[in-house]
């Protein structure tokens, strides 16, 4: 039996194969949200610095730019894997800037967590064969370890500036930074036009994100341009109904917000449903380098935060301080949007209680499905499911006997069919093989590993239930 999206979701748009992701997120004639009429799409939670959309494209421009002279790449010579960058920094308002100037010159980016040892570090820069480094002062020690063990010479490894309140001290004299980058390809002339044909967004790796379950080596996720361009229509879709409810400012076509940007942009979470799908959209970010409890507060109730992208833990820091929280004006959240793990529906009733006015939505995916699988929309909200099947979705449940369930409540393993299934993992065509199966229909399926259920919701939508996981 295939589940399908619900009955009220739009269609998915077709999904374009022949841009990268700066042109999507960038360029106006791509359906992004007008540039005049979009909040900044970066703005530092602790100092306030940030950038317009303009001011963002041009640096990104001005970094590629840098990059070909320092590090001779050639835009339309070789392949993407030829030209891979790793970035191994916290979050930062030009964490973006650089991911888009690797891809406006056709190369790989891959983020590494920030909670990397060295050992870490070294094993995903000699896997993913990058070339060259950016980092941020605080990590600049692990990366200066990591490199000289990889074989990228120190005069490769180039810093994200950080607000002071976030460098704790730390400096790194003597290395070029992003600044630095972006004054060096203000002089320099403009690149020649990436040609990826007419299936290139399809074909080439964009980003190479780093999955592991609790033991062996990670492996490295090769996801396209045209992966992360579909899971942002598709989420841009099935949001829209709801979102075109909502009042817009004065002056402005449609509604936009700022939303929170403190989950680690190296996970596939943060990097693609917060920094991607809000920019798309016309929302800012306000961005935070680490969880602090009461800075994540102040920064709610300073910028006037309206979205707020956490995992269950915070959620459960909040239902259990409320004597603090209570101290700061958290009026203007509209919604909260929790994956990475299930959310208990317990918590999630402890929270409601607190603030009967926020949508509590809770989503799953994967770094193999290019994030978000299934959500919950706003006028479907089912605690303890992680809601419907995003537009452009087919999926099935299969039991480990390898038969596949035919109705609600059988529990079996979720595979599923999308735009956003990526191409596959680096150098493992045995795990490829095992994870990505073309099925009798004559779709390709991420088996997730993840045993789950559907049910019916009080609504009359099918909901997706993870239940347990079947392996690592």
């Amino acid at each position: 039996m295939v589940f399908l999206p619900p009955k009220w979701a739009p269609k998915l748009p077709k999904v374009p194969t022949d841009l990268t992701i700066e042109q999507f997120m960038l360029d106006e004639e791509h359906g992004r949200h007008p540039h005049k009429h979009s909040r900044n799409p970066f703005t530092d939670g602790l100092s306030g610095k940030t950038y317009s959309l303009p001011e963002v494209k041009q640096r990104v421009d001005f970094v590629a730019r840098a990059l070909v002279e320092e590090l001779g790449f050639k835009v339309n010579e070789g392949s993407e894997w030829d030209k891979v960058v790793g970035l191994f920094s916290v979050n930062t308002i030009d964490y973006l800037t650089v991911c888009w100037a690797v891809h406006k010159i056709g190369g790989v980016l891959t983020a590494a967590s920030a909670a990397y040892s060295a050992p870490d570090l070294e094993y995903q820069l000699k896997h993913s064969g990058a070339k060259a480094v950016f980092t941020c002062a605080t990590l600049l020690q692990t990366t200066k370890e990591a490199c000289a063990k990889s074989g990228i010479p120190e005069n490769r490894i180039y810093i994200l500036p950080l607000p002071e309140k976030a460098a704790l001290g730390a400096t790194a004299p003597g290395i070029k930074t992003v600044d630095d980058f972006i004054a060096r390809g203000a002089k320099l002339p403009q690149l020649e036009k990436l040609r990826l044909g007419p299936y290139g967004g399809a074909e080439r790796t964009a980003f190479l994100c780093y999955s592991s379950g609790t033991s062996g080596l990670p492996k490295g996720v090769m996801i396209s341009h045209r992966n992360v361009i579909a899971n942002v229509l598709q989420m841009y879709t099935y949001e829209e109904p709801g979102r075109s409810k909502l009042k817009p400012e004065p002056g402005q076509p449609k509604y936009t917000e700022n939303c929170l940007g403190l989950l680690p942009y190296s996970h596939i979470y943060g990097l693609v449903v917060v920094t991607h799908t809000g920019v798309y959209r016309g929302d800012g970010v306000i961005v935070l380098p680490k969880y602090d409890f009461e800075q994540l507060l102040k920064s709610i109730q300073d910028f006037k935060i309206a979205m707020l992208y956490l995992v269950p833990p915070m959620i459960i820091h909040i239902t259990k301080a409320a004597n603090i929280v209570k101290k700061y004006d958290l009026s203007h959240v509209k919604a909260i949007f929790t994956g990475a793990a299930p959310l208990g529906a317990e918590t999630a009733e402890d929270l409601q209680r607190m603030f009967p006015d926020w949508s509590i939505k809770q989503g799953y995916g994967m770094t193999e499905t290019c994030t978000v699988v299934c959500t919950s929309a706003t006028h479907d909200i089912w605690f303890g499911s992680s809601g419907s099947l995003l537009p452009g979705y087919k999926a099935r449940i299969v039991t480990v006997e390898g038969v596949e369930c035919t109705g609600y409540d059988q529990p079996g393993e979720l595979w599923v069919s999308t735009p956003s299934n990526t191409l596959g993992y680096l150098k493992n065509e045995k795990a490829t093989k095992e994870t990505f199966t073309i099925e009798d229909d004559g779709e390709r399926y991420t088996r997730t590993g993840d045993e789950a259920v559907v049910r019916v919701s009080p609504g009359g939508n099918e909901h997706i239930f993870i239940v347990d996981r079947i392996k690592e």
